[in-house]
């Protein structure tokens, strides 16, 4: 799907939605074909979902991905931060100075409306409980809504920091709305996908296959909207 994305939108293109591109690199895209040696990114989280979908998502360009476990990278990051953006730095930063390579870190979460947009930046910690599992999560968010009245309109967000090991940064935010329903539906996915219903579709979250999901997700919107940096980056990594 990433593929297809450069080659329809990307290839040889500059994307508008991006700064000056004499701010990032002054280099041209080029066509996929000519990549022809793999720069190595580190994926800033130890969450194993998500490792799976960046994964995915990263697997079509001209990448060699990761993971801190491959890297023997043993990294507790604290989400301190006021924001998403905050925090997908504070992720992308620490693993880009530890590694030596260039790092890609998120922060995502759900907001409700009806709880005035919680459980937001604190989606996965939202429980009564220490420790708590994805289940536990859905559970108590559950448990917030029972009063309120339907439908209960929700979103998911997702901002992506590609980080240097120099500290050079870049954001990318996806967002993908829907609401919460009171019981859980799909087995494939994790956090809160198995009660988000997915707006003007008859499906939750995870109920989606790895490939619909990866066309229309949070976390995907984020990732394409890197695309046009990380294919500099790695211009810009052969120039070396």
């Amino acid at each position: 799907m990433i593929k297809k994305i450069i080659n329809e939108k990307y290839n040889d293109k500059l994307n508008p939605c991006l700064p000056d591109p004499k701010l990032f690199y002054p280099l041209p895209f080029l066509p996929l074909s000519c990549f022809n040696s793999l720069m190595k990114i580190c994926l800033a989280t130890e969450n194993k979902g998500k490792v799976i979908e960046m994964q995915t998502l990263l697997g079509e360009l001209p990448l060699t991905v990761c993971t801190a476990q491959e890297l023997g990278i043993d990294l507790a990051v604290a989400e301190t931060g006021a924001s998403y953006h905050e925090n997908a730095y504070l992720k992308a930063s620490a693993y880009a100075w530890r590694s030596g390579l260039p790092a890609l870190g998120d922060d995502s979460g759900l907001e409700v409306a009806a709880l005035d947009g919680a459980p937001g930046l604190y989606s996965n910690r939202f429980a009564p409980i220490a420790n708590p599992t994805d289940a536990d999560r859905r559970a108590y968010l559950l448990s917030c809504l029972v009063d309120k009245p339907h439908p209960w309109l929700a979103f998911f967000t997702c901002t992506i920091c590609v980080c240097l090991p120099n500290g050079r940064h870049w954001f990318f935010t996806g967002r993908c709305d829907g609401e919460v329903i009171p019981a859980e539906r799909g087995s494939n996915g994790f956090g809160y996908d198995p009660i988000f219903l997915m707006a003007g579709q008859d499906h939750t979250m995870a109920e989606l296959s790895d490939e619909e999901k990866n066309r229309v997700s949070h976390r995907a919107r984020a990732m394409v909207l890197s695309i046009p940096t990380l294919l500099r980056l790695v211009d810009n990594w052969q120039g070396r």
